[in-house]
Order: structure tokens, then sequence, then C-alpha cells
């Protein structure tokens, strides 16, 4: 089994493919993009992949909705990831010798509070394209006055030291995460979850009061609304796709609140019905 996933190994993404395939054997496709790690299941290069989809502080991925519409393939379960960043330097560095921090700027700018002061003592931050990548060159180059802001996996696999633990200002910091894959994967998949949360989105009538009546039957029919994310569609101003994540207890009224809307959507896709994924920590 192959799975893909954004990033090198150390990235968080890693984390959510061995929280959610625990105890089974794996190989893992690192891939530099998103647009990517979707190639590498269409040419047959990996099985499944983990995607991340949302973050608690700075909302949607807004891209990778696009990319699982127009690529076809399905939602297979989730994991959310309580996201820790570390400051890691290389065996003996201390947080007084530094002078450069690498990291992707999110993670720079989720440490922020940590990182102010060592800022106004001069240490410089850089900016690069991912946390682990970042661990990786720290390690690879033997950089001994340079830091990376990464995982604890980060610092495992590249023999790093951690200088500095739960560095991120907000603790209350989450990522979710999609499994995806085919087809033939998702059916098969289905046969051994409780099902209990889907993913979909629709399009409507361009006519006044219409995503108030889809509420509503929703409401009726005692569907929990977890998300609802709106994007427009190319081409086309001002109608949007509506994306949205449904909670339930009983399938069959679920299947019951579809049927009710169809008649007032001009168009409905299933991306993933799944068993609904609970919090992971990183080990």
């Amino acid at each position: 089994m192959k799975i893909a996933m954004q990033g090198v190994s150390g990235a968080f993404h890693e984390i959510a493919i061995r929280e959610y395939f625990k105890g089974q054997q794996y190989d893992v496709v690192a891939c530099d993009t998103f647009n990517e790690l979707f190639d590498a299941l269409h040419d047959g290069r990996a099985n499944y992949a983990m995607m991340a989809i949302e973050n608690s502080l700075v909302g949607s991925i807004l891209p990778n909705y696009t990319l699982l519409r127009e690529s076809g393939l399905r939602i297979l379960g989730e994991v959310y990831l309580r996201i820790e960043q570390h400051l890691l330097g290389t065996p003996g560095s201390t947080i007084e010798k530094i002078k450069k921090i690498y990291s992707h700027p999110m993670a720079i700018q989720q440490c922020n509070k940590f990182l102010t002061p060592l800022r106004r003592k001069g240490v410089v931050m850089v900016d690069a394209e991912d946390t682990a990548l970042s661990a990786r060159r720290i390690s690879t180059e033997n950089l001994k006055k340079h830091a990376a802001i990464a995982s604890r996996l980060a610092a495992k696999l590249y023999h790093l030291d951690i200088l500095a633990e739960s560095i991120e200002t907000n603790k209350n910091n989450f990522t979710r995460f999609l499994i995806l894959s085919n087809e033939e994967n998702y059916q098969n998949h289905k046969k051994g979850q409780h099902i209990n949360k889907s993913s979909l989105y629709f399009l409507l009538p361009h006519e006044q009061g219409k995503l108030s009546e889809v509420l509503s039957v929703l409401t009726f029919y005692k569907i929990n609304l977890t998300k609802i994310q709106s994007l427009p569609i190319a081409g086309r101003n001002w109608e949007y796709l509506f994306y949205v994540d449904l909670e339930f207890n009983d399938y069959d009224k679920y299947k019951k609140a579809l049927e009710a809307i169809g008649p007032l959507l001009s168009e409905m896709n299933i991306l993933g019905e799944y068993q609904k994924g609970e919090t992971a920590h990183e080990n």
C-alpha cells in the first residue's frame, strides 16, 4: 500500500498518516505540491492520499476543494491533528547560539509570541516551503547556528535536538486532514465503517431564498451542518458552489434529507460518506 502526501518525511501529513493507518504496512509517496499528490493517485504511484483541508486558526485551504472536486476521487475518512511546533537544532545547539530560524511562513506566524524576543536580539526568520524540509536542511547541511520550526517526528527522523517544545502561541491549533482514494477503494472501505458524516457540494439555482430552503430541510431532518464553504464558479459571475459537511446519527434519515433537497438544487455530488474522525496528538 502506498500513500501520497504533500511534503517530505516528518511533515504533519505523515503524522496524520501514521494515526489513520496505525498498525498497517505502507510506503509514503512524498509530493512537492497538492497537484502532484492527485497526479500520484491518478497515475498509480499511490493507492491513497492524505490531504490537509482546513485549519482551526486560518480556515479552509480553498484550492484543495477544487482539486478534490475535479479529481473524481472520494473521501474515505478524516483525521484531526493537534499541531505542535518545536524549535529544532543540531545536536549540542542552544537557543542562545541561533542566528537564523527556518520554517513555513504559517508556522513562523503561529509561533510569533515565542519568536518576538529572538527577533529583537537579531535572530533572522527565513521563510521556507515546508516545516519538515527546513528540519532536513538543518540536519543534512549541519547548520550549527541555524534552527527550524517543525514537528517532533521531524526531530526524530533528522536526528535534531528539540531546543524548545510547543512554541506555538495558540495551543488550540488543529488541522483537519482527508483520506482520499478511488471509487473501488472507497466502496470497500465503507463496508467496515460506521457512516455518520458526509462531505458534498451543490449548486443552487440563482433564485432568492434557495439556500435558506435547503438549510431548513436539513434542520427538519435533524442533520447537523458542521461546515459550509462557498467558492465562485470560474467563468460564471456571481454563481457559487457550496461545499458542506454533514453529521448524522441515522443514515436512512440522512438519505431522505438528500432526497428532499434534491429538487431545490441545480446539481449535487457526494464527495464521500465516512466515519467522523477523532483528534490525534503527535507522540
